[in-house]
């Protein structure tokens, strides 16, 4: 049997957006939560919205900008 930590409310950041400028802090594309979101190394979405996404595509999952 494994175990999973809960969730925390979507009221506290994403421990990314404690570790960036707050300038780069933006919120998650998929929950709201606030998390480092723009520049380089940034994700449009939280550790927590990522999960799922990387237990589908693997590791390598990438975010492509759509901007030019």
């Amino acid at each position: 049997m494994t175990t999973t930590t809960p969730i925390p409310p979507i009221t506290d950041p994403d421990p990314s957006a404690l570790t960036c400028p707050g300038g780069l802090v933006g919120p998650c594309s998929g929950c709201q939560r606030p998390t480092h979101k723009y520049g380089s190394g940034g994700s449009p979405l939280c550790k927590w919205c990522m999960a799922p996404v990387m237990e589908k595509w693997g590791p390598s999952v990438r975010f492509v900008s759509t901007r030019g």
